[in-house]
Formats: C-alpha cells, structure tokens, sequence
C-alpha cells in the first residue's frame, strides 16, 4: 500500500512511471465559466463571451470554451486524485495542445501519465515528477493536452 499525504496526495515515491491515472472526476462546463474566467482574466474575445458573435461570424456557430479555462481545469481534475498536499510548486507545461473546441455544456474527464520522474539535485526531500495530461469530452473526443514538470515533496522520513 502506498503512502499518500493526509490530504490524499501521493508523495514523489508514489508515482510510477508509465502509470495511467483515469480520474473520477467530471465536470460539465457553463456558459457562466467561459463568462467569469475570461472576465476575471480581462480577455474580451467575442470568441469565448458573444454567442451572436460566433453564431453569425464563426465556423463553429457557438461560444468556445476559454482554452485557458480549460487547461487549468484539466490539470485541476488530478489533484484531489494524485497531488493534493505533496505538491510544492508547478515547474512548468510544454506540448499544450487544444486539438478540438470545446464547447458549453460538454462534460470533461481526463486522464494523467505519468511519463518520468527524478529526484531533486538542489532540495533533499525533493523530486520532479513529469505528467502527460489529457481531457476529453464525454464522446471521447481529445480537447486538450499538455506536459507538466511539477516538484514533488518525498516521503518524510518517519512516515517510511
């Protein structure tokens, strides 16, 4: 049995590489997050807060989903799953990818790789874990992806 964080978190010797998470997780997205998060993140784009807009100017006839919005909530889907508590900081994302829209009232799941990990050269207790995130609408259909580094706390020692 593996140790997790009080939290639920896993702690960096927890992950295996080449491990598939499918997270339980769902979330149908609204009309009123595209609004608030492009709001809140002081981006006015017709495409993502002005249904008339996009139905009479866009090849896609509705509003799409703020493709930030949407990759933090792909990677927020994982933490209570994998990194809630052992989680010091994002190192960075690469590779993000949007490859279809997704649109208001399609629901997401997703899914998490784990693709390497290594322990810290500079912080002892440290590790950085890579992850291969996906999320999907529910016909399946790949809307989002990216690669993240995060650093990982280990294990602490009287908790071996």
């Amino acid at each position: 049995m593996q140790q997790r964080h009080k939290r639920g978190g896993l702690y960096f010797e927890g992950f295996e590489v080449g491990k598939l998470y499918e997270h339980p997780l769902t979330r149908t997205v609204t009309q009123m997050d595209n609004m608030l998060f492009s709001n809140m993140t002081l981006n006015p784009q017709p495409l993502h807060i002005d249904r008339h807009f996009c139905e009479q100017e866009t090849e896609w006839g509705q509003p799409l989903m703020n493709s930030l919005f949407t990759l933090g909530l792909m990677i927020g889907i994982q933490v209570s799953d994998m990194t809630v508590g052992t989680t010091i900081a994002n190192l960075g994302m690469k590779e993000v990818k949007f490859p279809n829209p997704l649109f208001e009232g399609d629901t997401v799941h997703c899914t998490t790789e784990v693709l390497a990990k290594r322990e810290s050269k500079s912080r002892p207790g440290a590790g950085i874990v890579e992850f291969h995130h996906r999320a999907y609408k529910q016909d399946g259909t790949l809307v989002a992806e990216c690669q993240r580094q995060a650093f990982m706390r280990m294990r602490p020692k009287d908790k071996a």
